[in-house]
């Protein structure tokens, strides 16, 4: 018998206590630290021990406890960056998933889960008021943003055969981090993504835009496409969809949207994304603001064939001799991924579970979360909001003090110390040189009373910095 068969009786008995542990943690998240009180070299001692050459069997997961016990709990009160909450059971289908074990990449490889994700895809697009477009599940939104930047590179520039050709891209300066890294991975260069400014609230200047294609192209350079934001990473500004997809369409440039944080709140909020059909491409990641478990991003397109122009190449082992289109599909074709494991599973059965209702009601409460956030912020002589609240992203900073770089030192100590109390969990952004206190909600375990907690945790840290007692 091989050596790594498991008996039903033993997987059913391991299963029973994984199982297990996940619910205790589930039932007592209220009680614990927003992140763990340790540090780098006490985890790094935790997990040093060699990989034994003979196995421990059931006693190799005693030590699942200490896993849980130095992560960061997935506690209502975490608000930093945007980051979903983990909805249980998509966590059940993911381990069904790898049980399973398929690859989906074709669908003779995985008939099942290659025609659910497609299913998924298209439910997805059509909830957002994108009807026809296509598209596949991916990593998260950097992967859909790169894939997203290569279709419009080949579709304007190609580059598949010959190599990259200089182009330019144009985003707003709140872009996210994931566009210059992409334009270094494509060959197009950081140097030739044009960081437009911003209006008040943050989002791209359509007139600005205008004015730096036209100077792009009286220099002799070849304007690409546009990545628009439909909910930066910093504020949750939405930029002007519609404005800058009719300089796309004058300009003829591509229209890519980077919806990872934002753009599925328009399955509750509707009215604030109009223009997002008008987008070539758009990234969305189901693990932020559908609450799915890591990892479970998306990218959707307007047009299969100019997917399969920017990533078909496939070898005479993978090509399919079906005659019927549906058992013909192939994911490689669309996608820059070959390997790709069933992530649709989790996201198909916590909808079907749930419903799409749950998931927009959902957040709806995230909104109303950052709002009512807004407002305790406002009615705080020493606190100040730095950016409007568009979507579920609240920057503000303690103004006290002095201004300019010792203001920027209090507040990164007053972040510092607000983590360390443990209670609640905030990250930080930079707004127009300022440094800002940043919380964001994305979070389906998060509560009005877990929100009362910011403000009196922040003035509490506050205080302990400013007496030296952090």
């Amino acid at each position: 018998m091989n050596a790594l068969h498991l008996p039903n009786a033993e997987f059913r008995s391991l299963a029973a206590r994984v199982t297990d542990i996940a619910a205790d943690l589930l039932a007592g998240l209220d009680d614990l630290r927003a992140f763990p009180a340790v540090r780098g070299e006490q985890v790094a001692r935790a997990f040093g021990a060699p990989l034994p050459e003979e196995g421990l069997r059931a006693r190799a997961l005693d030590a699942l406890g200490e896993v849980l016990a130095l992560s960061r709990a997935p506690t209502p009160r975490f608000y930093g960056y945007v980051l979903g909450s983990g909805e249980p059971v998509a966590a059940l289908a993911d381990l069904l998933a790898s049980i399973l074990n398929q690859n989906v990449t074709a669908w003779r490889s995985a008939p099942a889960a290659v025609t659910i994700e497609r299913q998924i895809v298209r439910g997805i697009a059509g909830a957002l008021g994108c009807e026809g477009f296509s598209g596949s599940l991916c990593g998260g939104g950097s992967m859909a943003n790169l894939m997203g930047l290569a279709m419009a590179r080949e579709a304007q520039l190609p580059a598949n055969e010959s190599g990259a050709q200089p182009g330019v891209v144009y985003a707003s300066s709140e872009v996210h981090m994931s566009i210059p890294k992409a334009m270094a991975l494509l060959g197009l260069g950081r140097e030739n993504l044009r960081l437009i400014g911003t209006d008040e609230g943050y989002r791209l200047d359509p007139q600005a835009l205008r004015t730096a294609i036209a100077a792009d192209r009286c220099a002799g350079r070849k304007p690409l496409a546009v990545v628009a934001s439909s909910g930066t990473v910093n504020t949750g500004a939405i930029d002007p969809l519609p404005d800058i997809a009719a300089v796309c369409r004058e300009q003829q440039l591509w229209l890519h949207v980077d919806g990872a944080y934002g753009a599925l709140a328009a399955l509750a909020i509707p009215e604030q994304f109009t223009g997002l059909s008008a987008a070539d491409s758009l990234s969305l990641d189901p693990h932020k603001w559908l609450y799915q478990p890591l990892d479970c991003g998306m990218l959707l397109f307007r047009s299969a064939p100019a997917a399969r122009t920017a990533f078909s190449f496939t070898g005479d082992y993978a090509k399919s001799l079906a005659p019927d289109p549906l058992e013909a599909f192939a994911f490689f074709d669309e996608s820059l991924e070959l390997s790709r494991r069933f992530r649709a599973l989790k996201l198909w059965l916590s909808l079907r579970y749930h419903g799409l209702a749950a998931f927009r009601s959902a957040i709806r409460t995230d909104l109303r979360h950052a709002q009512n956030l807004a407002g305790l912020i406002r009615g705080t002589q020493t606190l100040e909001l730095l950016a409007p609240v568009e979507l579920s992203a609240v920057c503000f900073r303690y103004r006290q003090g002095e201004p300019g770089a010792a203001g920027d030192q209090l507040n990164a100590a007053i972040l510092k110390r607000v983590i360390e109390r443990g209670r609640v969990y905030l990250s930080n952004a930079t707004l127009r040189g300022r440094f800002a206190l940043r919380a964001c909600f994305v979070n389906h375990r998060t509560t009005d009373q877990d929100v009362s907690e910011i403000v009196p945790e922040v003035l509490q840290a506050a205080r302990d910095v400013l007496s030296g007692c952090s």
